[in-house]
């Protein structure tokens, strides 16, 4: 018989069951059997189910199977079933072989069952073309792939060089890690640290306790650091200085700092400190070092301990070549040179610059500020190699300190004449004095009030009464301070004064008019002495009870004692300005209060053309 078709036959064999009919009793039990025949299916329908699961699960767990170790040559194999009864002894010209890694030694351990060995001597080991890995000793688990670098250990990614005495390498991450004191070099920079990381990917590196980064020019300490060897870019996570050599130092808790492009950008109230006595603070500091500009944002504290002044606001930018920088949102200056007696400034924007002596001597001689003796007792060649420190202010200036208060729209200061501009109608108060002009010159000997020069429209004022009030009047006005008191009003060109004479008793005698050229007025315990008229004088007394309004008061008098400073703090209290009548309002006025960059400009120009006429 063909085997084929027995085959089938075999195949095709149902055998015939006789048809039994059971009593209806029983249909019960058979309903109950057909129902556990269900059941049963059912758990083994799941039992196939989770067999396949398996299934599926021992061939995801196949793809992840660890690759192996393997052996590509060495000179001698052999074994010690005593003492190293697992291992192949290898020696002489080892090399392994680890999916994409070649590991060279001298001799070598191989533990073949459990995927690991360990190499010595000239352990060299090498991924892919970018790095490689130097030792005297290896330990490698191709399981975890985790090798462990000890004794003489570099590291070489592209530029970058790892070296210490201990090493763990993690394959799977790429990570590279040290714990015992290392270091880490690039093209530019040399890091060292108590412990330290580093990942090849991204050429990131993180280093911890100690941290040193040597830079030619400079030197950074933390306690921690991040670093990128590609961009060389570090990351400040913790205390950090940044040395520069007799120049800068730095001080950051978080930020970061380039220290190729020497650009930073440092958060936290980070510190620039200059050996010229420069300290800048704030939240937020960008700095180009070499580009000398910074910007700072978020409470502002720039310090010049060499002049004792301290500038604050709520944002700023800085020039260090030119030693430029200006402060603005509640911007104030601080002035503590004088021990016994602190200045407080405030204006929108607050200036600080250095300028060369040439400058600021055709600066002065063609302005009002200084006189002409001043001037010429200052030759050129004695400081024609100098430069000088000044301050401007732009609106909304307001000044207190406790012997004298100001208010005006823009002011100067220059350090070497120790002198106070103020532009804009400038008021100025020292007790119960109130002097205004078109322009008003402060000048300061030892850090206090020397005397006030008032230029144009000049006007004192005190009150003797609820409506009684002493008034001069004149082109100029020179007020001496002693003692933060003044002493002496010397009031020059078309002098005019109103005062309010009193009886023994304290009654008012009545108005007091007068005209002359010029008139010193000589105060004692802040109350008028006597008065000198140097010149013809034309004057009346008029009877104060018939004394008509106009008569009571000088042509420009005002009284505006509701701007006054009363208080450090209310240099930033922005009452309305008092108005002036409008006779008192002079061109010169105006022109002085132009913007200072065009002043600058135009006197500069003006000092071309004298020496070109001078010239030909």
């Amino acid at each position: 018989m063909d085997p084929q078709q027995t085959k089938r036959n075999i195949c095709s064999y149902r055998p015939q069951l006789a048809r039994v009919r059971l009593p209806i009793s029983r249909l019960g039990a058979l309903r109950k059997v057909k129902v556990l025949k269900r059941y049963i299916l059912s758990i083994l329908g799941l039992l196939a189910l989770g067999n396949g699961l398996c299934c599926i699960s021992i061939v995801a767990q196949d793809t992840t199977k660890v690759s192996l170790v393997y052996l590509e040559h060495s000179q001698t194999l052999s074994f010690d079933e005593v003492r190293l009864p697992d291992a192949q002894i290898l020696r002489g010209d080892v090399c392994f072989r680890h999916d994409s890694v070649l590991m060279y030694c001298d001799s070598a351990y191989f533990f073949e069952k459990e995927n690991s060995l360990h190499a010595f001597g000239h352990v060299h080991m090498i991924q892919g073309d970018t790095l490689e890995g130097f030792s005297d000793v290896l330990y490698y688990n191709g399981n975890t792939k985790l090798a462990r670098m000890r004794r003489n250990v570099r590291l070489i990614h592209q530029e970058t060089v790892l070296t210490t005495d201990s090493l763990n390498y993690n394959r799977k991450k790429n990570i590279a890690y040290y714990f015992s004191g290392g270091m880490i070099e690039d093209s530019l920079n040399t890091l060292t640290s108590r412990w330290g990381q580093y990942t090849p990917d991204n050429h990131q590196a993180i280093f911890r306790d100690n941290v040193k980064l040597i830079n030619p020019n400079f030197v950074l300490t933390a306690d921690t650091l991040g670093y990128n060897t590609e961009s060389y870019q570090s990351d400040l996570v913790g205390p950090t200085q940044i040395l520069y050599e007799e120049e800068t130092t730095i001080l950051s808790t978080n930020g970061w700092y380039n220290t190729e492009t020497e650009k930073s950008l440092l958060l936290d109230r980070s510190q620039i400190i200059h050996t010229d006595g420069m300290t800048l603070t704030g939240d937020t500091i960008y700095y180009d070092k070499k580009n000398g500009y910074g910007r700072s944002i978020g409470n502002i504290e720039s310090t010049d301990s060499t002049n004792q002044m301290t500038l604050y606001g709520q944002y700023s930018e800085v020039w260090e070549e030119t030693n430029k920088a200006y402060v603005t949102d509640s911007a104030m200056l601080l002035d503590w040179s004088d021990s016994t007696m602190f200045t407080y400034m405030h204006a929108d924007t607050l200036w600080t610059e250095e300028i060369p002596y040439q400058t600021y001597s055709l600066l002065m001689k063609d302005s009002v500020m200084v006189d002409s003796v001043l001037v010429a007792s200052a030759p050129d060649t004695i400081w024609k190699d100098t430069s000088y420190q000044q301050l401007r202010a732009f609106h909304h200036v307001r000044i207190y300190r406790e012997d004298l208060q100001a208010v005006c729209d823009s002011a100067r200061y220059h350090g070497k004449d120790s002198l106070l501009t103020l532009f804009g109608l400038p008021i100025c108060w020292n007790e119960d004095n109130q002097i205004s002009a078109d322009l008003i010159n402060i000048y300061l000997k030892d850090q206090t009030v020397d005397y006030l020069h008032g230029v144009g429209n000049a006007l004192t004022v005190k009150r003797e009464g609820y409506n009684e009030f002493d008034q001069m009047s004149g082109k100029e006005m020179l007020a001496y301070v002693r003692d933060g008191d003044v002493y002496l009003v010397d009031v020059q060109g078309n002098a005019e004064t109103v005062f309010y004479p009193r009886e023994d008793d304290g009654s008012y005698v009545g108005v007091n008019r007068t005209q002359s050229s010029f008139v010193k007025l000589y105060l004692q315990d802040r109350q008028i002495h006597h008065v000198v008229f140097t010149t013809a004088t034309t004057g009346v007394m008029i009877p104060i009870n018939q004394a008509l309004p106009e008569e009571r008061t000088l042509s420009g008098f005002f009284w505006a004692e509701d701007e006054r400073p009363r208080q450090p703090m209310d240099i930033f209290r922005h009452p309305e300005r008092t108005k002036r009548p409008d006779n008192t309002v002079s061109s010169a006025a105006a022109e002085e209060d132009e913007d200072e960059e065009e002043e600058e400009e135009t006197t500069t120009k003006q000092s071309r053309r004298k020496r070109n006429n001078q010239k030909r």
